[in-house]
């Protein structure tokens, strides 16, 4: 009876055991049914969110490329009469710091002068020193500017029909004979905008250091981009035969004077703490390459040496006593013209002659009192 009893009580705990464990089982089972169950239709609800969120946004930008298709529209419809409406809000990125102070003897084109050295200083409140990133790693770069000391740009504020740009201009490698303006490159231009390329040299912050460069001090920037050799470089490309007359430009052999390098080194000491060169004969080297092209406008290069004219200084050789005078001068019996002429370089004026040969002698070199100071 006891043994009886005793196996009971066993089954009993058992059983009560078997009971307890079934019921946890399905109480979990349950829980995390009930789990995956609010995980899925979380789930669902996130991609409904999305879907709509990205239906939104593709209607939103449906949206505004009709908007500004219809502003284009607008604008280019005839019955526009605000003229200012039709131009694009653009300010320059940049200010050029160039070796060439003055128009007269910045380079035609960009590389011929090697030594021509830049820096493009960015507003660093409209572009960030984060936009260069990635920049030095191309040799090269195009920049687009604008050619603000233009002497007609008060022509760009007038009505067309009153603006009166010319359509051809002279060319110096056709001796002063006309061409179309957009067969050229000249800066008179309906839209006053250049475009160059010039070498990269490093870049520091917001600074764009170049080489190569054909600028003047102070010239806006609107644009950089990249030099592409793949797509830039066309293979077969050709011109018109008056485009490589190269040897009109160029000048038989540049000679300085014997106290040349004492005045530069005499200037230097001014000119050293804002010079982007690091030596007196590292910037004599620039005024060679500088000069081995003849800078000399159109109409200096075909007036006779011994013809009365208006020196760079502003004086006028038009009398006999002072034509004389000049041809007493042991320079112009050798062929030397009775001009004066000046390339002005960071401030730095230096004076030269030329010869009816191409032969420039550099006379003197002096601090220039008309420079142009980049702010």
């Amino acid at each position: 009876m006891a043994a009886s009893k005793s196996q009971w009580l066993t089954f009993s705990i058992i059983l009560a055991l078997a009971s307890t464990a079934i019921s946890f089982y399905l109480s979990r089972r349950k829980t995390k049914s009930k789990s995956r169950g609010e995980v899925n239709k979380k789930i669902h609800e996130l991609e409904a969110s999305l879907k709509s969120a990205l239906e939104k946004c593709a209607a939103e930008r449906q949206g505004r490329i009709r908007a500004q298709q219809a502003l284009r529209k607008a604008l280019s419809g005839p019955n526009s009469v605000n003229l200012e409406l039709n131009s694009y809000p653009m300010a320059p990125i940049a200010i050029v710091h160039s070796c060439f102070s003055t128009r007269n003897g910045t380079p035609r084109q960009p590389l011929l002068v090697p030594l021509a050295r830049a820096s493009l200083i960015f507003d660093s409140s409209r572009v960030p020193p984060a936009s260069l990133e990635g920049l030095e790693g191309y040799s090269h770069c195009w920049i687009i500017y604008v050619f603000h000391l233009n002497t007609d740009l008060e022509k760009l504020w007038k009505p067309s029909s009153q603006s009166k740009f010319k359509a051809k201009v002279r060319v110096p490698r056709l001796k002063g004979g006309k061409m179309g303006v957009f067969a050229t490159r000249s800066p008179h231009r309906p839209c006053p905008i250049g475009l160059t390329v010039a070498k990269v040299e490093a870049i520091r912050g917001h600074i764009l250091l170049l080489s190569g460069v054909d600028l003047v001090d102070g010239t806006p920037v609107l644009d950089v981009k990249p030099y592409l050799p793949y797509c830039d470089s066309i293979l077969g490309a050709t011109v018109p035969d008056w485009v490589k007359e190269d040897r009109l430009l160029t000048v038989a052999s540049v000679n300085f004077s014997e106290g040349f390098s004492s005045s530069l080194a005499d200037c230097w000491t001014m000119a050293e703490k804002k010079s982007l060169y690091a030596s007196p004969n590292e910037f004599e080297i620039l005024i060679r390459q500088v000069l081995s092209w003849d800078i000399r406008s159109i109409s200096q290069r075909s007036r006779p040496h011994d013809f009365p004219v208006h020196t760079e200084t502003g004086s006028t050789v038009d009398d006999a006593s002072t034509l004389e005078h000049y041809q007493e001068d042991e320079a112009f019996e050798n062929g030397f013209s009775a001009v004066i002429y000046h390339l002005i370089l960071e401030g730095l004026d230096v004076s030269y002659r030329i010869d009816s040969k191409g032969n420039v002698f550099v006379e003197n070199i002096t601090v220039s009192s008309h420079t142009q100071t980049l702010s």
